[in-house]
Order: structure tokens, then sequence, then C-alpha cells
């Protein structure tokens, strides 16, 4: 504890409720925003992206823990307008934007468009720069959280009502969650999320000279926003729900005319393959690859398809094939609204404006848990993710690959249905694994071709799959298309065991060789505590460690388990309803709403006796570990949300409700505060167990981690226990 008598006073509002409510929001946004911006700019946080999340939490963490410090916009403001200027300046935002490629060398996890893996003096060079640059990034978004740390460890210390203070908290945190998802819907530039921040820094700005100062770094880090990440030569770059996507004229080594990049890197090209153009232009379209582009194959494989199902349906490539072979009707289900739009504005073939196309906005389990229709050819397009959830380690495709998926997709084919999924897979496992999963979900061992890359499209290796004797039978018949077929064959050696790891709903890293944990989530966990040791003195908050206490130990167990809770509850939450981001935002948003009813009811029972809660607690936690939510997948939409919503945020209540009555009773509850941050980010880094022993065992863990707080909750929580 300190021994300042006096500490500093404080920015913001006089009033303690209202500063507690601006502090919590500014917190939250600032929080969202960086793991968003820092994800996309940087590519491998954009794979990573709970590094961040844990750095804001040890930073609000160390800042509650030495809450009688100073803190002000200054402290906030500087090293994020350092950050924001780094990546604007050429040589600094080279060096910044390749620690993603210097940390892929590694090898895993797999990062889109990475070199090759280095060997030797090579990789400790690459791999050492890489950590040295990342531990830089990670000490400046630190730094901003401390002093938002200190404010509010000192608010919620000094208000009069604990309950009413920490349920202005969580609702301050609420609405900060929604400013995004709202500037996410519609699509607006990073500049605009910048710019929201400095208006919610207004009632915190000082007195004076200060004032000036801050109100300069803040103005700072709106203009920045505003230069950093720009390409020159982009035609537009759009901010989707969930990714950057820029246009771009394609370069001469990409089909097309227009190229579409996510996270500043390749991801998919429009490409005009209208029989008239492609035959005008024999120089850059072979004759000899004319109607076998990957766009035609699945129809070419089963020319009497009517029906067909297209995943992953893009900027519309695979629907202008399926219309040029003959579909009658093509239902295009593609997640992501903005690259939607871009097909419909730029695709030459206009293939989103023909009626015979139904485009869908979701995502594909989604999809396949709410259709009833059968269709005769189901497409997999060049489904693969650029980026991750904000809360977990699962990218957005993940469970598009699973055993459970590709069969619940194979029940959507007709009797003489046909599967054909292209996927760019870069390492021999990743086709080894979707070969296996597809044998084990049709029975049947796939076709296996290796399309070529060429100005008719990216290529890939593509497997079919279903009434694989009738597309022989087709193979045997059309003799151009079993030549090319057999040819691209012999040229991909297609040595497949089938003995890599399938992924499954439960372990569903598709791009992991087998369950381990992978080297550079152990590399990160090891910067974080060189953080954790260099955070101790920057902040001067020693007595984290010297003074720490049984209490504190309660509050972390706390945090840590409340955070695996809610990993696993959008793990959850994307199996039954779809890994969307308003999904995520749904569930994310029930979980703190499920706390304030906590909070409600610990204000209106006041002797409420906490060792029930804690059994309702610990068997809600079990339960959840033997209840299957899928088996919630039939339901209508609107009710398997609200189902789901609320089975899988029971246990939230119950811990809110020992939360709060700890924390109520808390001498220093800035302390507790911290401690309980501390914890949250002890949980984002154990939430990597999943790699090694699956998700649903996360449950089993939460329910140690409450054990945990069992055993070291305070002596005034003992004393409710037995009232």
């Amino acid at each position: 504890m300190s021994s300042d008598p006096a500490p500093p006073a404080l920015p913001g509002p006089a009033n303690r409720s209202w500063s507690i409510f601006w502090v919590s929001v500014l917190s939250l946004f600032l929080e969202l925003v960086l793991i968003r911006w820092v994800g996309t700019e940087i590519r491998i946080f954009a794979y990573l992206q709970n590094t961040i999340l844990v750095v804001c939490f040890l930073g609000l963490g160390m800042g509650a823990f030495s809450s009688r410090r100073s803190a002000t916009l200054v402290h906030v403001f500087a090293p994020i307008a350092l950050l924001l200027l780094l990546m604007v300046l050429p040589f600094t935002q080279t060096a910044l934007v390749g620690i993603s490629e210097r940390l892929a060398v590694i090898g895993d996890p797999m990062i889109w468009h990475a070199r090759q893996r280095e060997t030797g003096l090579q990789l400790w060079w690459e791999v050492g720069g890489g950590l040295l640059l990342s531990l830089g990034l990670m000490i400046l978004v630190w730094a901003a959280f401390v002093p938002l740390g200190r404010i509010l460890g000192r608010l919620l210390d000094d208000h009069p009502r604990p309950i009413r203070a920490y349920s202005i908290n969580v609702a301050g945190s609420l609405i900060g969650t929604w400013l995004l998802v709202v500037l996410s819907l519609a699509s607006l530039a990073p500049v605009w999320w910048w710019a929201l921040i400095a208006v919610l820094a207004i009632p915190f700005l000082g007195h004076g000279r200060s004032r000036l100062v801050e109100v300069g770094l803040v103005l700072a880090c709106v203009g920045f926003s505003a230069l950093a990440g720009t390409r020159p030569g982009n035609l537009e770059t759009v901010w989707s729900p969930y990714q950057k996507l820029e246009i771009a004229p394609s370069s001469r080594s990409e089909p097309g005319k227009w190229a579409i990049r996510v996270n500043n890197v390749g991801y998919q090209s429009i490409i005009d393959l209208d029989p008239q153009r492609v035959a005008s232009q024999p120089r850059r379209y072979p004759p000899a690859l004319r109607g076998l582009s990957q766009y035609d194959l699945p129809m070419r494989l089963h020319p009497t398809a009517k029906e067909v199902l297209l995943v992953g349906a893009g900027s519309g490539n695979d629907a202008a094939g399926a219309l040029r072979g003959g579909a009658a009707r093509v239902t295009a289900v593609e997640i992501d609204p903005v690259i939607i739009d871009m097909g419909r504005r730029l695709h030459p073939e206009e293939p989103y404006q023909d009626p015979r196309v139904e485009v869908v906005t979701d995502d594909a389990r989604s999809f396949f848990s709410n259709t009833d229709r059968r269709y005769d050819l189901i497409v997999f397009g060049l489904l693969d993710s650029h980026t991750t959830t904000s809360m977990t380690n699962a990218r957005l495709d993940h469970y598009v690959y699973t055993l459970e998926s590709l069969t619940q997709a194979r029940s959507l084919l007709a009797p003489d249905g046909v599967m054909v999924m292209t996927f760019a897979a870069e390492r021999r496992f990743i086709g080894d694994r979707i070969a296996g999963t597809l044998t084990e979900a049709f029975g049947e061992r796939p076709l296996t071709v290796g399309v070529p890359a060429s100005a008719y499209g990216w290529g890939g290796l593509m497997f079919v799959a279903g009434d694989l004797e009738a597309v022989r039978a087709t193979l045997a018949r059309d003799e151009r298309l079993g030549r090319a077929v057999r040819a691209w064959q012999d040229a991909y050696e297609f040595d497949f065991t089938l003995g890599t790891p399938i992924a499954t709903d439960d372990w569903p890293y598709l791009y992991l060789p087998e369950p381990r944990l992978p080297i550079l989530y152990v590399l990160l966990a090891g910067l974080m505590a060189v953080l954790f040791a260099l955070g101790v003195r920057l902040a001067d908050c020693r007595e984290m460690v010297r003074g720490w206490s049984r209490g504190d130990s309660h509050f972390f167990f706390l945090g840590a388990a409340f955070l695996l809770l809610e990993v696993q509850n959008i793990s959850k939450a994307s199996l039954v309803l779809g890994n969307t981001w308003w999904v995520n935002s749904v569930i994310i948003s029930g979980v703190l709403s499920m706390v304030l009813m906590a909070n409600a009811c610990a204000d209106r029972f006041p002797r409420l006796r906490l060792g029930p809660i804690y059994g309702c607690l610990l068997a809600s936690c079990i339960g959840l570990y033997f209840f299957d939510l899928t088996t919630l997948s039939t339901l209508p939409y609107a009710t398997k949300a609200l189902a789901v919503g609320g089975l899988t945020t029971v246990p939230m209540f119950f811990s809110g409700i020992i939360f709060v009555r700890s924390f109520a009773g808390s001498e220093r509850r800035d302390e507790a505060l911290g401690a309980n941050l501390v914890g949250a980010l002890t949980g984002g880094l154990l939430q990597s167990v999943t790699f090694l022993v699956g998700i649903k065992a996360l449950l089993l863990l939460v329910a140690l981690l409450y054990l945990g707080a069992f055993f070291t909750r305070p002596a005034k929580v003992s004393e409710a226990l037995a009232a």
C-alpha cells in the first residue's frame, strides 16, 4: 500500500459516478480499437489478437494497484501517439509491419504469404528481432492503460456505494463495446474511431498548459490514424466488420483486373471469365485452359446440377462460374457484406445482379443449421481466414472445416449430389487433414486435383466428394476434362496418408499439425513475463508483488475464471449461431448484462448465502461441459439465440454475485480490481491450453479456478458463507 497521505488529484468529472462511467467507456473502447487496429496493420496480431487484450488487462491491473500515483491524459495518449507515429513514418512502419514476417518463420501459427522457415543464425536473428519489436509495441500499449487503471481503481475505491460503482463500470464497458460495433457496422475507417476517442477524452482534459499538451496529443492521434496504414494506388479502402479491405489494380502476377487485399496482403481477385472476352485475349488466357478454371470445374464435374450452394462466395467468381455452367439457382453465402458489395459494383460479369443468384450474408455454419433445402452441388470457395475473433484463438474459418461441419454440409446434398472444396493448402498436413476429414464425413476418400495458378484463377487444391461414381463417369465422357484432371493429378504428388488428426468442433485448429502448444504462444508468454517485470518497476507498484494477499488471490482466480468462461461462451455460441461479428458482440453484451443482473441481485439481497451460490456456479460449469449446445441448432433462430445466450451465461450470474459481494467488502477495492484484471490476463494466456486439450475442457479449468477462488476467499466473505 502507498504511504502517500494525499494522492494527486484525478482528472475527470467531479461526480464520481459520471467519472467512473466515462473512464469505463473510454477504456473499453480504446482497448477494442487497439485490438482491431494493431491486428490489422501488423498481421501476426490478426492471428494472436488476445495478445493485445491481455496487455491491456496488465496495464489496467497495474494501474489499479498503483492508483494513488499520478494519472493524466498525457500519460494515456503520449505512448499511443508515438505508436501511431511509428506506423506513419516509412522506416519504422516497415519495421513494425515486418514483425509478422519475422515471427512467421517459426511456422506456427501459419500466417498467409509468409517467407519459408529459416534455420540457424538467420532464424535466431529474425525471431529475436521480431520479439524485441513486439515487446516495444506491447510496452506502448501497456503504458497507455496504466493511467486509465489508476483513474478507475481510485474512483471505485473511493466511491461510497461499491456495488453501484461497479455496476456503472460494467454499464460503461457495455456502451464501449457497442460503440465499436456501430462504427464497424457502418464500415467507418479508423480515423473515425480515434475521433470518437478524442470526444470521450474531453471530460478528462486538464487545465492550463497541460490542457494544451493533452489536446495536442489527442489531435495528433486522430491525425496520425488518418495516415497510418495508407497505401498509394488503391481504388478504395474499406473497414468491414471483420477486416480491412483494399481494392487495387491487379499486379502482373495476379489474375483479373482488380485485386482485393485483406490486412495489406492479397486475398482474392475479381476475374472476368466471360467466354467471349476470354476468347478475344488468347495471349492472356491460354486456350488450352479455356472452360477449365477452378470456377468452371465444379459444374463441369457435375454438369446436371441445377441447385447450387456456394460457401465463401467472395466477390462473385464462383457464382459467375456456376451461371456459365448452366445452374438454375445459386445460393451464394458470404460472411463479409463489404466483399459482397465490392462484387456487386465491380465484377464485370455481374453475377450478383442475376435473378438466379440469391446472396446470403451469413456464416457457413449458421447457414447450414438454418436451411432446409437440398443442393445438387455444394462448392466451398477459397474460404481461408486472415483473422480471428477478438477473444478466442479460433480463426473465422476454423469451424467450417471440422468433421461436424462437413457432415452437416453432406446432409444438405441431394441423393446424387457432389461437394467441391478448393483450398490454398500451403502446408501438406493441411491438405492431408482436409482429405482425412472428408473421408470420415463421406465414408470415401475424396478425389483430389491440384489446380495450377494462371490467369484463370489463383489455383489451389481441389477436393471432390459425394457421388464420386457419377464424377468418374463424367471424366470418362468428357475427354478434355478428364485429360486435364489427370495431368494436374500427375503434376501434384498426392501422398496423403490421412494420418493428420482431423479438425473437430472441440479441436478446430486447421492450421496446427497436431495438438500442441504453438512455439509462438510460448514465446509471447515469455514476453508477457518480461513486460510484467518491467511494469512492476515502471508503474511503481512493487506492492503488487510484496503485498500480495489472500484476498488478492481470491480476485485473481475470479478474473482468470471469468475470462476463460467468456471465451468458452463465444466459442460455443459460434458453433450454433455462426462465427459472425455481431454474434460475438451479442454474447459479450449478454455476459455484461448478466453481471449487471448479478449486481442488482446482490444489492437487493445483501444477506444472500454464498455457499449455495458457489455450489450453483460449479454445477452450472459442469452442466455446460456435458450439455451439447448443438442440439439446439434446429430451433428457430431467435429462439435458439435466446436459449444459447441464456444457458452459456448462467455461470456468469453466480460468479457475478460472488465477485460483487467480495468487491464490496474489500478494504482496498483498487487492489481488488487490479488483482482481478491480472487474473483476467492469466486467463487470456491459459486459453492456449485449448491447443492441447480442446475447447470443451476449458469448463473444467474454469471450475478449478472457481474452486481456487472459494478456498482463498477473504475473511468477511467466509463469514457471509457461514451466515
